[in-house]
Parts: C-alpha cells; sequence; structure tokens
C-alpha cells in the first residue's frame, strides 16, 4: 500500500513539474519604454518551451490602456543537436492619458509576469504640420551634447498614412562618428495633426571621435505609394514618393582635464570583477589556482575597453587563457564585456598576494570620475605533495653545513656492514645496482622517446583546454622531455585536432620564440642535446597560448594597432 501511494505521488509531481519549471521562464517586455499620447505601444509575453498557451485575461490594462488586438509567434531554433523553442503573444496597446502608467503582472502560461513601467509624455506640436503630409521622416538625438566617445541615441521614424508597395530607408552618415544598429525595427502607431500614421522606428548607437559643434546630414526615404481607391491600383500602377528628415546637431566635448591622466571611459555603468580561488583558502605548489577577470560597461563597446591583465606575482607564475569578448543590445544601450582567464602556478610555499587592482572611468549620468576596485587577495600556499615542509623560519635557522667533520654516532637510517663481510664485495656489489640502475634508466629514455606524441585519433586524458594548458605547465618544470612533448602536443590538439606531432605545431606557428623553443625541445628529446633552462623557455614562449598561422579561409590578423590602446592600471 505505501508503495503504491508512493508512486501515485510520484506520478503526480512529474505530471505537475513542467508547469513550475515554465513558470519561471515566463517574461513579459515592452517595445519602448516612453511614447507619446496617441502612439501605440507592444506588450511582448514570452515563455520557452513553445507548445499552446492561451492569451493571458487582460482586463487589468483597461484602466490605463486600450487592448487594440493581439498576435502570436513560434520559433525553433537547433544548437549543437539542441532543439528548444519560445512562444511569443504580443499585446498591441495604446495608451489612455499622460503620465507613469503600470502594466501589473498577468498570469500567463502558467506563470506570472513581473510589473512593466511605462512613461506617456504629451504629442510633440512641432509634429502637427508633419501630420497633414502621407509620409514624411523623423529624426532625434539623445542626448543632445556629450562627450568624446560616449554612446549617444539616434532615432529615425518614418511614418506612412498611405499604402507603402516598396521603399528603402537611408542610415546615418557622419564622418568622424562610429555607427552600430541598436537592435531590430520597431513597428507602431501613433497620431499626428489628428491623422493616424503606421511608424517604423529605428535607432543607432553614435560613437563620436572627435570633438565640436557636428551636423548629422538629412536621411531620405524612397518608395512607392499605392491608392487603394484607385483602380489602376491593381494593375501595378504606383506613385513614386520620397521623404526625408531634418538634420540633427550634436555638441562632442573633449575628455575633462581630470582624467586626461587615465584611460578615457564614458561610460553609464561599469563593473569590474575577479571570480575564481580554492574553497578553503589554500594552494600548494605547482597547482593551478584558475581565476577570471571581467570587465563591463553600459554604453560602451567591447573594443573601447581595455585588455586585462594581472601584475607579476612575487612566488607565482601567471599565465593567460584566451580572452572572451562580445558587446550586446540591452534596450538602447551598447554592453561591452571582456572577460580573461588566468592560471596562476605557485612556485613556493608561503603567503601568494594578488595585489588589488583598479580601474578609472567616468560615470557620463553624474558627470564625475570613479574608480571600479578589485581588493587585494590573499592565499595560503602549502608545499607541493610529498614535499618536505620547510618555512622560512626553519630555513633561517638550519645550522651551515660542516665539512671534513665525522658524526660521533650513526644515523639511524644507516647500516653498518656486518664485520663479516669484507668492505670489497660491499663496494662491488653497489657498483654492480649503479650499472644496473644507469642501464634502467637509459631504456625507460628510449622507450619514452617512441611515445612521446599519442596517436592522431586517441583523446587525451584531460578534456577541456585549460585542464590540458595546466598539465603543460606541470610538465615544463620536470626534466622529463618525454612528458613536455606529449603535454604540449595535447594542449595544441585541443585547439588544432588535426596536428600529428611536434613538427606539424611548429609549421603552424607563427611565432619565431615558439618555433625555436619547439626545435629545442626536440634536440633535447631525440637527439639527447642537453640545453639548461628548456622549461623555462617553453614557459616564457608558450605563457599567452599558441600564436597561430591563419587557416584557409580566416582572415589574416590586421596590422593595424587597436583602436583604444587603453591599459589596466594596478
Amino acid at each position: 500500500m505505501k508503495s503504491r501511494r508512493l508512486f501515485a505521488w510520484l506520478w503526480l509531481v512529474a505530471c505537475l513539474w513542467p508547469l513550475v519549471s515554465r513558470a519561471t521562464d515566463v517574461q513579459a517586455a515592452l517595445d519602448r519604454t516612453q511614447v507619446a499620447l496617441g502612439e501605440t505601444v507592444t506588450l511582448n509575453l514570452r515563455v520557452n518551451g513553445g507548445g499552446m498557451a492561451a492569451a493571458p485575461d487582460l482586463g487589468a490594462l483597461s484602466k490605463d490602456f486600450a487592448v487594440l488586438g493581439t498576435s502570436s509567434n513560434t520559433s525553433i531554433s537547433i544548437i549543437n543537436g539542441s532543439r528548444s523553442a519560445q512562444l511569443t503573444i504580443g499585446v498591441a496597446l495604446r495608451p489612455l492619458h499622460m503620465g507613469t502608467l503600470i502594466i501589473p503582472p498577468l498570469s500567463f502560461a502558467g506563470g506570472v509576469t513581473q510589473p512593466l513601467q511605462l512613461e506617456v509624455v504629451a504629442p510633440d506640436p512641432k509634429a502637427s504640420a508633419a501630420g497633414r503630409k502621407d509620409v514624411f521622416v523623423d529624426a532625434t538625438v539623445e542626448p543632445a551634447s556629450g562627450y568624446v566617445g560616449q554612446q549617444l541615441v539616434y532615432t529615425e521614424r518614418l511614418y506612412f498614412a498611405a499604402n507603402l508597395t516598396n521603399g528603402a530607408l537611408e542610415d546615418p552618415q557622419l564622418a568622424g562618428v562610429d555607427v552600430h544598429r541598436l537592435g531590430d525595427e520597431i513597428n507602431y502607431q501613433a497620431e499626428r495633426g489628428g491623422r493616424r500614421y503606421n511608424v517604423i522606428e529605428r535607432r543607432y548607437a553614435l560613437m563620436p571621435q572627435r570633438e565640436g559643434h557636428l551636423e548629422i546630414p538629412p536621411v531620405a526615404f524612397q518608395g512607392d505609394m499605392v491608392d487603394m481607391n484607385d483602380p489602376d491600383a491593381f494593375f501595378g500602377s504606383a506613385t513614386p514618393v520620397s521623404a526625408s528628415s531634418p538634420a540633427v546637431s550634436i555638441d562632442v566635448r573633449p575628455a575633462p582635464a581630470q582624467a586626461a591622466r587615465t584611460a578615457w571611459l564614458p561610460a553609464r555603468e561599469l563593473t569590474l570583477s575577479l571570480d575564481g580561488g580554492p574553497a578553503s583558502g589554500d594552494l600548494r605548489v605547482g597547482q593551478a589556482l584558475n581565476v577570471v577577470m571581467s570587465v563591463q560597461a553600459t554604453g560602451l563597446p567591447y573594443e573601447a575597453l581595455p585588455a586585462l591583465s594581472l601584475p607579476t606575482l612575487d612566488g607565482a607564475t601567471v599565465y593567460p587563457d584566451k580572452p572572451v569578448n562580445g558587446t550586446r543590445v540591452d534596450g538602447q544601450w551598447l554592453v561591452g564585456r571582456r572577460q580573461q582567464g588566468f592560471a596562476i602556478v605557485p612556485s613556493r610555499a608561503g603567503t601568494l598576494t594578488i595585489p588589488e587592482t583598479t580601474l578609472t572611468w567616468w560615470n557620463v549620468v553624474t558627470d564625475r570620475m570613479e574608480v571600479a576596485r578589485i581588493p587585494a587577495q590573499s592565499f595560503h600556499v602549502l608545499p607541493a605533495i610529498g614535499a618536505a615542509a620547510v618555512t622560512p623560519a626553519q630555513v633561517s635557522a638550519a645550522p651551515a653545513p660542516v665539512t671534513n667533520t665525522v658524526p660521533s654516532t650513526a644515523s639511524p637510517s644507516v647500516r653498518v656492514a656486518a664485520p663479516g663481510i669484507p668492505w670489497r664485495w660491499l663496494a662491488l656489489g653497489s657498483l654492480a645496482l649503479w650499472v644496473i640502475s644507469v642501464a634502467a634508466w637509459f631504456g625507460w629514455r628510449r622507450r619514452g622517446a617512441r611515445v612521446a606524441a599519442p596517436p592522431a585519433g586517441k583523446e587525451p586524458g584531460t578534456t577541456s583546454p585549460s585542464q590540458l594548458r595546466a598539465a603543460f605547465l606541470a610538465a615544463e618544470r620536470s626534466d622529463d622531455t618525454a612528458r613536455q612533448a606529449a603535454a604540449l602536443l595535447a594542449w595544441a590538439r585541443s585547439e588544432r585536432p588535426a596536428l600529428q606531432n611536434l613538427g606539424e605545431l611548429s609549421r603552424a606557428l607563427a611565432s619565431a620564440p615558439q618555433c625555436e623553443a619547439i626545435a629545442a625541445l626536440q634536440r633535447q628529446h631525440y637527439a639527447g642535446q642537453h640545453q639548461s633552462g628548456l622549461g623555462e623557455q617553453l614557459a616564457a614562449a608558450f605563457r599567452d597560448g599558441f600564436a597561430w598561422r591563419p587557416q584557409d579561409g580566416e582572415p589574416n590578423p590586421s596590422p593595424l594597432p587597436p583602436l583604444y590602446p587603453f591599459k589596466l592600471h594596478h
């Protein structure tokens, strides 16, 4: 009986779990957060998983909005064999009065959406004259002034009350200003001069690169209009129509004097962080500590952000990983992000300190300079596993070695020869053991040379590039060239799987120091030509990863310096 009751509970949970988990995927968003009275706005309700979902009860909106209609759309994507679907229901709304209007939480697809806020302002009195036209274009920039490198938002709107069969709307063009498109077009309705228009809105991020008074030229629209009251309209007869926006002026100020000594980063918001570290706070000599440094700025693309780095650490070596960079659009603002991973390998026991890192930036919202900060972090480094734990105090207190002396008593680890065995036989036995050990060592070296590189089709023991790099860092500190060659080739295959041997790896690299380090490794490994400092040479050559030559179909790296050569200040 108990087992049947337990099975019934499990069956009920299995049936209800999709509804519970799906509730967390429900989202609501407005296509605009500020509109003029008489314009329409679209409320988009989204739920992951697709399927069928009924439109929510919109009665709570009748106090502040007129509901004009709804539409639904399902999008399906397949990434790496994983299928995902998203259902979107769009609700067209027209505000009934001005002010700050609240869209309350709505029950949708088993979940509840978050409340939203919409600002409704008075219509532009200058738009009444344009309201007599069938088609016209408007353009604005916000804010109307800013600093060099600060993001401004340029918005162009195409208003049309007629039926357009086709048309093309220009993008803004201005010398000395970088232009980035912000998201997709927005479609809605608006009232101008007592006449209702369909509106297509586009937004652009403007990044002025020089100071002074700049004027954005008009943008033009060219298209064909059809009068549905004309009987010839059904036979393809159309009238060409054109319109252009007014020119827009912006005033660009130079960077303030107090920010001239630092990297110029005009942003609305900026964060700097360092994540990672052992849970216990303790490290071991030779074991890598993996940390990730990130910087994110609202109002700047990632290209404007400085490259991330760590300073030289006392008692450890820092190996940077490949950076992860990108820019996304959040509403009307660009959000740039740089992320850099580091492997920190302690070289001695004691205390390892990562000093404080700071980044100075300019807050364009408050119009003042601010400093993003990562506090200093300290870790306790334990000796390597199997190594004797010797503290600095013990090292300083240890007596200096004494030569040409004989201890009065034998050490407990030394065995005294039996008086019945002559010392000559003991010496011959020791020599024989030494010869056997040398022969075994040479045999092990020859066998290691044959298995230096794993077969091309064999997967390495470690799976991620960071683990393979950590294995190489551990191998380069040893004198085992077979281990060094195998670890280096396994790490390279994580990025170029087709590599067969060290020769192919050397030919695929564009860095002369890396090719020289591989040649030195091959000479010592295969020809027995010993070279002192080989491990240090390998570590220095590959500390920043592999400098690959472009493969077929890949563009050559640009010889030009970066557009924003900013440096991070420590």
